[in-house]
């Protein structure tokens, strides 16, 4: 792995730079990042051309990819002042596809097109690979696993209510001879374990809600989502899930570990309270990973982790930073479209912006 990107670097740094500065402003360490990025993911090799045979000839959907990544490189907010900076600067729309101004596509192209991607899953598609291609043979000692707020702009649904026949209520104690009651349903850790990835993921709710943390010590409520991250060492995702604000984090333990686990090899797996389950810690060993995970006291006294684990579990860490340079330096936390599958593409455009950089940051 480390040999390809090398040699990636190598040729973008000795082919690449100096041909895009011929005739143009010399390139600033902010268009350097992201010629690299851009470069390495190659995310127009994954978007269909398509040929018309009648009418207006669609705008290159390749370019308005590499587009939306510079979006994330250059943490813009808003489409609208992307397309002011395209305009304005020569070597970002250069970068990007455009040699001349008149050729960047209105905003509603953009947005028109980001919901095509939206309906594609474009940029997941682009993480996947990415990982694939470049983390596959790599050895990961950690994998640290965790959520974040995400706070969008958009309606709460209301909670539905059950449309079937309520559940029959019985008396305390053992029931009487020969009486019939209905077994405990099996609860979602439980019935993960014999479910697909695509079958889990269509379990997990998906609507915009209300969250609640506890957050410097005080109560904190959002209206969003929550994203859940696998974080390798170096702060590169392996693994993401958005769910509904509300859903605990252990709800989506396992299929991220069985996601990561198909595009990853590590060693250890790094949890926090809210993953104090057994069906989780079962599921880790099933893997072939030691998982550390942080007692829950459960209105008990607390178990103290032994020395060599707590210096292990140190290193969740990995995740508070990876959320941090997500959301201040790659767009994650200035979400302004609306409804799931267009918050999950801004959030894997902001994602694979950081995968590549996090990736070539291990060769300086």
């Amino acid at each position: 792995m480390n040999n390809i990107l090398s040699q990636i670097w190598f040729r973008i740094q000795r082919d690449l730079f100096p041909h895009m500065e011929k005739g143009v402003a010399p390139l600033s360490d902010k268009e350097k990042k992201l010629v690299s990025v851009l470069e390495l993911i190659r995310v127009e090799e994954y978007v269909k051309r398509r040929w018309w045979s009648r009418g207006r000839p669609e705008k290159e959907r390749s370019l308005l990819a590499r587009a939306y990544v510079a979006k994330m490189v250059y943490n813009i907010s808003t489409t609208r002042e992307l397309i002011d900076r395209l305009d304005r600067e020569d070597n970002l729309r250069r970068i990007s596809g455009w040699e001349k101004g008149d050729k960047i596509p209105s905003e509603s192209t953009f947005s028109r097109v980001f919901h095509e991607f939206s309906k594609s899953k474009l940029p997941q598609r682009v993480h996947e690979e990415l990982l694939l291609k470049y983390e596959r043979e790599r050895l990961v000692g950690h994998i640290s696993r965790d959520s974040t707020d995400i706070v969008a702009r958009e309606k709460a649904i209301s909670k539905a209510k059950d449309g079937g026949e309520p559940k029959p209520r019985h008396k305390r104690g053992r029931p009487k001879k020969g009486e019939d009651r209905l077994q405990k349903e099996p609860s979602r850790l439980e019935r993960q374990r014999e479910m697909t990835i695509a079958e889990m993921l269509f379990d997990l709710p998906k609507g915009c809600d209300w969250g609640f943390k506890k957050k410097n010590g005080k109560d904190y409520y959002w209206r969003g989502y929550k994203l859940h991250v696998d974080w390798a060492d170096g702060e590169i995702p392996i693994s993401t899930l958005l769910t509904s604000a509300s859903l605990h984090d252990s709800q989506t333990a396992i299929p991220l570990a069985k996601m990561s686990a198909e595009r990853v090899v590590n060693l250890y797996d790094l949890m926090d309270s809210a993953y104090d389950a057994k069906e989780i810690e079962e599921y880790s060993v099933s893997l072939g990973h030691e998982p550390i995970i942080d007692r829950n006291p459960r209105r008990g006294q607390k178990l103290e982790m032994e020395p060599a684990k707590n210096r292990r579990y140190n290193e969740r860490s990995t995740a508070e930073r990876g959320f941090s340079m997500l959301k201040e330096s790659f767009g994650g936390c200035k979400i302004r479209v609306r409804g799931y599958e267009k918050v999950m593409c801004h959030l894997m455009f902001s994602i694979v912006a950081l995968t590549a950089e996090r990736l070539l940051n291990l060769l300086m």
